[in-house]
């Protein structure tokens, strides 16, 4: 027999904490996709004939690597969340979701950005 736990979603108090990580997350990406935007349009660089706002190389290193590496990392720690919390024998679920959902989101970034800089 195995020791594993009910597998159901209804714990508001863990879901908050998910949700609220998995935004947090979020924020932080967006913050570092501005940063870049910020940063590549404000390098003094003419880039009227460029397809993108984003002219420069490193800004746009920044602008497609930032976000998805913020996105990996915190994918890979709501993930390493749900095994502590398996561990104590808790709601791991809730905290496996958010994580599949943040690797998800930068799959999704990573496919959509990498236009960028091919």
């Amino acid at each position: 027999m195995t020791q594993d736990v009910e597998k159901r979603w209804n714990d508001p108090r863990t879901a908050r904490k998910a949700g609220g990580y998995v935004l947090g997350v979020i924020a932080v990406a967006l913050a570092v996709m501005g940063g870049a935007l910020l940063w590549g349009t404000n390098s003094g660089q003419d880039c009227a004939d460029a397809a993108f706002a984003v002219c420069s190389d490193p800004e746009r290193q920044v602008l497609v690597f930032g976000p998805t590496l913020v996105l990996l990392l915190g994918g890979l720690g709501a993930l390493l969340t749900a095994y502590r919390v398996w561990k104590r024998g808790g709601r791991w679920p809730i905290w496996q979701g958010a994580g599949w959902a943040l690797l998800v989101f930068m799959v999704a970034y990573a496919t959509i950005s990498a236009r960028a800089i091919i």
